[in-house]
């Protein structure tokens, strides 16, 4: 150590002894390996023989060291601190998908609902008006309470000023110094959180290696005001909100380097999945391009050029959907669902039955569930997404099944929504890299879902500063725990369905302007 810091210091010294003129600088380089640099050390043996083979190979082992420094966290998935796993509780918590993840120092734990249709990430903080969080109110949460977050007890939280560029609100501040506030309003009914912004770090870890883990700096939102469905029981934890927004938790980990612009969601149909931040999707996936809105990504929205059931493709059917995780349900533009529902229903021996308090008008009960066509939505260079099972069981009981077509008309005048239901059985990939939706069959094995390239975690920090100019931190601790219990809500659910639209209301603006683009 003592040879190399010596080294280390006679090379500076060679940088700032030579002459210089005006803003021209020059200095003499000196290799670590040369006779030069091999007489500035006191122990020289430990060096190799000049051009002899493990000259090379150690000048090779130095470069495949800093390439891994630098680029080892793009090639590489991250998952939350508390594993990569996903779990639906159904009904009761509006049949969203959710996970675990652990937020500030020391850690608390948020089981936060998925949605890609919507940009901050929000807990519930210092509340006001939130959904209660005890146990006894989550029948199957009975050994373990949902949290409130209290920023003052992490020693690494920071107040998020009104003065930052992403404080959207900063035009209502009195003065740039104030705590930036923040309300989101969401598509469901009267739903929204409000609160103050703060920044601190949310705990992570590499899928290839759970023993090194990522302490990333990202923006929270306290949440001290919920309404809506957020107090029946719908995401009363919070919400990750991962559209491509700058505030959100992908966007953040990208700019700090942490991993690849992208992220893979996959839903298998046993109410349980994955994420995987940094995945590109494999190379055999399908896939299709983003719209973007006045050349502005500001949405997962994408163009289906031909909605087919079956072999029968229907005629003037392309529209503009958004991709959104935070949707329970599919919901297509007026005429294209009544075709498409009239085209299911021809193959389907009953009568229609409408369930009571339910949101679809398609729903039949019979001895057996029918077989009938695959949805398929056609993108362009015959790229298709095929809904292979369009019909919801909703239950069996003496002999008999009830069924639906999980599918309803968009408002007037937009585009359609494909809700997290219709993603089940895809790894769904969110390539903002490359500005492209990927899907691939998938059972949401974790050993299946791997990163294109593997690549050993470092123990360097972040090449790039996250907007708020503070660095990601990386120290080794102990195997993730997995996800915890499914948590459902008491009988007290005030209707037989709780399906929720968590997409901002700005987007559900947006889909009907980008529609008619």
């Amino acid at each position: 150590m003592a040879s190399r810091s010596a080294f280390i210091l006679l090379f500076i010294l060679s940088l700032v002894s030579e002459k210089s003129l005006a803003s021209l600088f020059s200095s003499r380089l000196i290799h670590r390996f040369s006779d030069e640099g091999r007489a500035s050390i006191k122990s020289p043996g430990s060096f190799p023989e000049k051009r002899s083979f493990e000259y090379y190979r150690l000048l090779t082992s130095i470069d495949s060291r800093r390439q891994r420094m630098n680029l080892g966290a793009k090639f590489q998935s991250l998952v939350p601190s508390e594993g990569s796993k996903t779990i639906s509780p159904g009904n009761y918590f509006g049949w969203l998908h959710y996970t675990w993840i652990d937020i500030g120092t020391p850690s608390v734990s948020f089981l936060v609902a998925l949605d890609s249709g919507s940009d901050l990430l929000w807990i519930p903080c210092n509340c006001v008006q939130c959904a209660p969080l005890s146990s006894a109110y989550y029948s199957s949460l009975a050994t373990k309470d949902l949290n409130e977050f209290d920023p003052s007890a992490s020693t690494t939280s920071k107040v998020f000023p009104c003065s930052h560029k992403l404080c959207e609100s900063a035009p209502a501040c009195e003065s740039p110094k104030e705590q930036c506030p923040y309300t989101v309003t969401y598509a469901s009914e009267n739903t929204s959180s409000s609160g103050l912004l703060v920044e601190d770090v949310l705990h992570l870890a590499y899928s290839a290696n759970a023993s090194s883990s990522v302490k990333a700096r990202v923006v929270v939102g306290c949440g001290e005001k919920q309404s809506g469905e957020f107090l029946k029981g719908i995401a009363p934890d919070g919400v990750m909100g991962l559209g491509p927004g700058e505030i959100s938790v992908p966007s953040f980990l990208a700019k700090a380097g942490l991993m690849r612009n992208s992220f893979s969601m996959c839903f298998d149909e046993e109410d349980s999945g994955r994420i995987y931040f940094g995945d590109v999707g494999p190379s055999t996936q399908q896939s299709t391009r983003f719209l973007p809105y006045k050349n502005e990504f500001v949405a997962y929205f994408v163009g289906v050029e031909v909605c087919c059931v079956g072999n029968s493709c229907l005629k003037q059917s392309s529209f503009t959907t958004l991709i959104d995780s935070g949707q329970s349900f599919t919901f297509l533009p007026e005429e294209i669902y009544r075709e498409v529902a009239l085209e299911i229903d021809s193959h389907i021996n009953a009568t229609v039955k409408k369930v009571e308090g339910g949101p679809w008008e398609y729903c039949y009960e019979t001895s057996f569930e029918p077989k009938v066509p695959a949805i398929k939505l056609k993108f362009s260079s015959n790229n298709t997404f095929v809904i292979h099972k369009p019909l919801f069981v909703l239950q069996r009981s003496e002999g008999l099944v009830q069924f639906c077509l999980p599918i309803s008309a968009s408002e007037e005048g937009t585009g359609g929504v494909i809700g997290q239901n219709y993603m089940a059985g895809y790894r769904i990939v969110f390539d903002r890299e490359n500005m492209k939706l990927g899907w691939s069959a998938s059972k949401c094995q974790e050993d299946k879902i791997a990163p294109p390239q593997e690549a050993s975690p470092g123990s360097t920090s972040s090449p790039n500063p996250l907007p708020t100019e503070e660095q990601q931190s990386r120290t080794h601790a102990v195997s993730p725990a997995i996800a915890g219990k499914t948590p459902s809500k008491t009988s007290s659910a005030s209707c037989c369905f709780s399906s929720m639209r968590l997409l901002s209301s700005s987007i559900l603006v947006l889909l009907l302007v980008v529609s008619y683009m």
